[in-house]
Order: C-alpha cells, then structure tokens, then sequence
C-alpha cells in the first residue's frame, strides 16, 4: 500500500469519504515522517504535534458523522514562518522576531482552518525572506531532498524541502519575487503565485514588498491546486476546479532567456522540450525575446523596491548586530536610496506592465524556466557563475520577479530532469486567469510521467542538526 505520506490532498479526501483511513491516522504518520526526515532537511521551523493531533481527531469525528466541512477537511498543512497561525512563533527567520508568537490567524489561515485543514507546524525561512537560498540564525541551513548537498532555494526553501519529503500534503507560502516558483522547480513541486488581490489578507507581517507579494501554494500534484484555492481565495464567484483541453489556436511565447541572461544549458535543454511537449499537446509556440523593460526592472527596480521595503518594516531597529551580515548590508541600502530613485523605479513598473500588457495581446500564455540556474551548494546565498558567466545575487532569479510586480498570476510545473535533479517550468497568465491557469498546469500534469520520490540519503550524524521545536502542552 502507499505510504499514507505520500498521499496527495485529492487522494487523501477519496480515502476519507471511503473508510479507509482517519485524519488522526494520516497526521500520525506525517509526524513520524518529519521526525525521520527533520535532521537532514532542516526544514521546519517549528512543530506544534499536540494541536495536529487534536485538530485531526476533531476532523475524523467530522467524517465519521459525515460532516466534513470542505475537501481540504483532515488534510495535513505546513505554512511559511512569515505568515501568522494564532499560538505559533512567527519569527520571519530573524532574531529581531524571535519572540513574536501572533494570537491570531492571518486571514488566509483562518479560512484554512475554517475548512478543516490540520497546520503541523511553520517551514524555515531565510531572514526576512529576501534570499534565494534558506539559511537563517534561528533554523540553520535547509536542504534539498533530492541532493542534501544543495539548496532547496528561497525564501519557501522549507516548505518545499518537507512537502517534496513527505511532510504535508501541502504548503502554504509566499512569493514576492519567485519564493514560491523557483524552490518548486528546484524539487519537482507544483507551485503557485495567485495574480494581486485574488488572496485577500489581513493581520500578516508588515510588508517588505508592497503590492508583489502574495499567499500562493505548493503542492505535489496540480489537481490539488484549485482545491487548496477554492478556500484560499474566499471568493465563491471563481469556479476553480474548472478543466480545459488545449485549445488548437493557444498561443504561447516562451522566453529562453531574459535579454541575453546567461541560463545554465541543463536547464535550456530541459525547458526547451518542454516547449515541444507544448507544441505536441496542440499549441502554437513561438521562441521570441523577452521585453527590455522586464530586464530593466530586474536591475534597476528589484535593488530599490526590496531594499527600501526592508528598510520601511526596520525604521527603528538600531541593533544591526541582530541582523546577518547580508541583511544588515540590505538594510543600509535601503537607507541610502533617494526619493527620486523610488520614484524611478515605480516608473519601472508601470513601464513593465504595460509592455507584458503587449506581450498578452499576441499570446494566451508565456513560459519560461522558473529558474535560470540549477540548485547551488546549500550554504551559499546565490551562483556566482553561470553557464561560466558572472551574475550578481539575483542572476537565477531573473525569470520570476516581474509577475509579481505585474501582479499577473503565475505557476510553476515540473519540466524535467537534469541527471537527478527536477527542473521547473513556468507559467504565466493576463491578469484575471488564474483558475485557467491553474486548469493548464493540471493539462500539462497529465502529460508528465509518474512522480519520483527523492531517495533521502540520511546521515544526520554529518551535518549540522538542530532539534525540532515543538510548542509545549
């Protein structure tokens, strides 16, 4: 029998209707599955297995009277340490928050929980989620399952490394520039970034990235995408669990690179048949070059907007020491920047949406990597290289960020492989087409092979380890 682990969200709601297992019995088994998993990865940044237990109990009372309260009901959770659950520590993977344990549920995990799903804990996060890899003082440093020697990516790095291990049937992150899309494709995952506005949120974290970042989610098969979303959104007015076929006439622009950015060839390779996998289902799919705006915002917009924004959530912080060094030197950034460079790159912006806004009246739908490198060692930030070719700290991440400034909706798939390792294809709609793109990356699902599972080559005894934290009784 499979593992009840390795469950997905829909096959976990078919068990339950059948009998054939418990809520209580599925958290069991996911507990014991971090416990196995946890020393390697470092991949939680805390547990809370008592209040699992009791809200699966509560959840298994519920089906068994037939009275579930959604399709996510008994479901198992993890959600990102920048994101509120009442009771929890919320410390946004800094020591300047190691004491903030929130009283009450951000909105999206409210509506959540109000549907029955079962938090087992929070995921580990680079500090203030502003790095592309996940290391922080408070959780140490994560790891990729599928090569413990590499980084999952940032800042979702833990919520990615447990579900693609087997801890959760689902993650709950956020993306701001890519921290949701570039970790899934690094680990085989589905993952998405809802278009601005389409998750509402209240009582979260004050913002470092005004109007980009996002509530998405992470999922290990896509079906479970519009289930998770039919909660997440709050709005009854989008059928989410609509299917599609390929339309003949779907027209697709793939960009291989962004202004002539170096990609490594492994991750060419793979998106490039990917492309033909599209042009196999039926779509027109044209290689074409990526707008100068969007590497113009990359350069010149991204280095301003997300410094200034740390240095808006940190106007009074004096204890630099408190930061790492990486962070301190991104704070003393953002307090160098001018009005006017602010004001220059919010042109920026406006200028990028209105070119993707041309890119959507010739095609229904763009691709490109999610990443432009391959997982790096685990304890470096970033490549330094790639495809031999020197790039700064954002040079992986060039295909993510302008969605999240365009506020247009956007999904990671699995594309492939290189050697061992997955590699991740992106999706991105106009605004307004998430629940079809969540419909096309299902589409796209049907046409891959089974998943793998990584073969977690534990030795726990040769790396770094911190306990699990769990919240006491």
């Amino acid at each position: 029998m499979t593992p009840l682990w390795q469950l997905d969200a829909s096959a976990l709601g078919q068990a339950y209707r059948a009998g054939d297992t418990t809520p209580f019995q599925v958290v069991q088994a996911h507990l014991e599955r971090l416990g196995q998993v946890q020393p390697a990865l470092q991949a939680m940044a805390w547990v809370d297995a008592e209040g699992a237990l009791q809200a699966a109990a509560a959840s298994s009372a519920r089906w068994r009277d037939g009275t579930p309260v959604s399709a996510l009901d008994g479901v198992p959770i993890t959600v990102k340490d920048n994101i509120p659950v009442a009771g929890m520590p919320c410390r946004w993977g800094s020591r300047l928050f190691a004491d903030h344990v929130p009283v009450q549920d951000e909105s999206p995990v409210a509506r959540l929980r109000a549907g029955g799903a079962v938090i087992l804990g929070k995921t580990a996060v680079p500090e203030f989620t502003l790095q592309g890899y996940t290391q922080s003082p408070l959780t140490g440093t994560t790891r990729n399952p599928w090569d413990l020697a590499l980084t999952p990516g940032g800042s979702s790095g833990g919520a990615v490394a447990a579900l693609a291990a087997g801890v959760g049937a689902l993650a709950i992150g956020t993306d701001g520039g890519g921290s949701i899309r570039r970790p899934a494709g690094f680990t085989g995952l589905f993952g998405f970034k809802p278009g601005l506005g389409v998750v509402p949120r209240e009582g979260g974290l004050p913002e470092v990235l005004p109007d980009m970042e996002v509530i998405g989610l992470i999922a290990r098969s896509a079906r479970d995408l519009p289930l998770v979303m039919t909660l997440l959104a709050g709005s009854p007015a989008v059928d989410w669990t609509t299917e599609v076929a390929t339309p003949p006439a779907l027209r697709i622009a793939y960009w291989p690179d962004v202004a002539g950015s170096p990609v490594d060839p492994r991750v060419s390779e793979v998106c490039d048949a990917a492309a033909d996998q599209w042009r196999a289902l039926g779509a027109s799919v044209a290689a074409v070059d990526a707008p100068m705006e969007i590497q113009a915002f990359n350069q010149r917009a991204w280095p301003v907007i997300s410094t200034t924004g740390l240095a808006a959530v940190l106007k009074d912080c004096t204890n630099l020491d408190a930061l790492t060094p990486a962070l301190a030197d991104m704070l003393c950034a953002g307090r160098s920047w001018r009005g006017t460079d602010l004001f220059e790159a919010q042109a920026r912006v406006r200028a990028l949406r209105g070119a993707l806004d041309a890119v959507f009246r010739d095609f229904d739908l763009l691709i490109t990597p999610t990443s432009a490198a391959m997982p790096w060692p685990a304890t470096m930030p970033c490549p330094d290289t790639i495809d031999g070719q020197t790039v700064d700290g954002r040079g992986h991440a060039v295909f993510t960020a302008f969605a999240n400034a365009a506020g247009l909706p956007a999904v990671a798939v699995p594309a492939g492989w290189a050697a061992h390792l997955p590699v991740g294809l992106q999706l991105v709609g106009p605004r307004g087409s998430d629940a079809r793109l969540l419909a096309l990356a299902a589409l796209w699902e049907r046409s891959l092979p089974a998943r793998p599972w990584p073969m977690l080559a534990i030795e726990p005894a040769q790396l770094h380890q911190r306990p699990i934290e769990c919240q006491s009784p």
